[in-house]
């Protein structure tokens, strides 16, 4: 959890991080506020494949690096598909599920009321149990109707 000051992109090399280095990450998905070399560059160490959209500005980065080569390719492929049929072909859409749970975790609060730091940790700890437990109460079925 971050301030609204601080942007997520910075934490995505602490997040990788987290997970051992001998598992293997097949992709990250993320947004487009995730289209930094910093990112690229350590989605590209890990061996994963980057599902970042390119910034609506972007430009082709010069660098000759794994992640440089991995985001102009993205490039050229939304410049030639459109970016919605890019995001539909790398199966962009998917992370939006774990969007719709950020959204449902953020219902329940979007500041830690708590001053002590025990109860920093343990206030979206609580939230993240609720939610879990929603869960497994049960999730609707959605039918489309023709």
């Amino acid at each position: 959890m971050t301030s609204n000051r601080i942007g997520d992109a910075q934490f995505l090399p602490g997040l990788l991080n987290q997970i051992p280095h001998d598992e293997t990450i097949a992709l990250v998905s993320a947004d487009s506020a995730y289209d930094t070399k910093r990112s690229h560059g350590t989605i590209a160490e890990r061996g994963a494949d980057a599902i970042i959209p390119v910034s609506k500005n972007g430009k082709p980065w010069k660098e000759n690096t794994p992640g440089a080569h991995v985001r102009n390719e993205t490039l050229r492929a939304t410049q030639g598909l459109r970016r919605s049929l890019w995001k539909k072909w790398r199966d962009y859409h998917r992370r939006s599920l774990v969007e719709a749970k950020m959204r449902c975790f953020k219902c329940l609060g979007e500041s830690v009321m708590a001053h002590l730091f025990n109860s920093l940790v343990a206030e979206p700890q609580i939230r993240e149990a609720l939610l879990n437990r929603f869960t497994q109460l049960g999730t609707p079925i959605t039918i489309a109707m023709p």
